[in-house]
């Protein structure tokens, strides 16, 4: 292991990407803590201590505690993947994309632009909504968790979310450019990463309190482990695709007339269409 570690840090060209891939999610985790102007931190922090297991702090793991905290990047990546999935099934069920989605490199391009567009719209519609919902937020002593509310917070708001998406989504192509692996998985990757820390110390005072029993801490353990198994095992998953050639008389000689199986991978970006195609 150590030997392989070292091999890839003499790469030269390995070794930079992998700087790099660290240097911007290092950058993504320092914006995770960088506030939301006109919002009282402490009282947002109270309130929150109560959704812990809802589906309000689920959202918030997602985005490595950034909505809990009302910082720059409360929104996460979640609009860049939103928009993506819109234009994913729009090229099965609206022509005028699926031609242009088979046009190669040029089309490829446009989608991304379009999705790019899309982040930015559905980012305002959210980070709209939720300036709208903090105005209406008080803490448990009944204090409010925006002090001066209004039409200036509200724009305030949408426009400070609304750049954190953009400079995540940014982050994340250029990881996939000129780091290491896909940015965009990379980014909610370190996202929930950070609370793992704090989830194991948790579990293990819940251990120590009799609040969580030992069978059912081992009972989780062993889920999460078949989960991560059955992950991994989709994502290496390939189909033979059956190829045959056809039988050519070149001169005095027989070629083609052959089969093989090519290895295809399939993701869950293709699964989609295809069962899409299917209903």
């Amino acid at each position: 292991m150590f030997k392989s570690l070292q091999n890839i840090f003499s790469i030269a060209e390995l070794r930079q990407r992998i700087l790099f891939t660290m240097l911007m999610l290092a950058v993504y985790r320092v914006g995770c803590h960088v506030p939301t102007p006109g919002v009282n931190g402490q009282v947002l922090a109270s309130f929150f201590e109560g959704s812990q297991g809802t589906l309000l702090g689920l959202v918030s793991a997602f985005t490595g505690g950034a909505l809990q905290r009302m910082t720059v990047f409360a929104l996460g990546i979640m609009p860049y993947i939103s928009a993506s999935i819109i234009l994913q099934l729009l090229t099965v069920v609206f022509e005028p994309v699926e031609r242009l989605s088979k046009e190669g490199e040029q089309g490829r391009k446009v989608i991304t632009r379009w999705t790019r567009y899309g982040t930015i719209a559905l980012s305002v519609v959210q980070g709209a909504g939720i300036a709208v919902g903090l105005q209406s937020m008080v803490g448990p002593a009944g204090d409010p968790v925006v002090p001066s509310p209004g039409f200036g917070f509200i724009l305030l708001t949408v426009i400070t979310l609304t750049a954190g998406t953009a400079f995540i989504m940014w982050i994340g192509e250029q990881v996939t450019e000129r780091g290491v692996g896909n940015g965009i998985s990379l980014i909610i990757f370190a996202g929930i990463v950070a609370n793992l820390p704090s989830a194991i110390f948790n579990s293990i005072r819940l251990l120590r309190t009799g609040a969580l029993a030992p069978v059912t801490m081992l009972f989780l353990a062993v889920v999460m482990l078949v989960v991560v198994m059955v992950i991994v095992f989709m994502e290496r998953a390939q189909r033979r695709v059956p190829i045959h050639y056809a039988k050519r008389v070149v001169g005095m000689r027989n070629s083609g007339g052959q089969s093989s199986h090519l290895p295809l991978k399939i993701n869950m970006s293709g699964v989609i269409p295809l069962m899409w195609q299917k209903m």
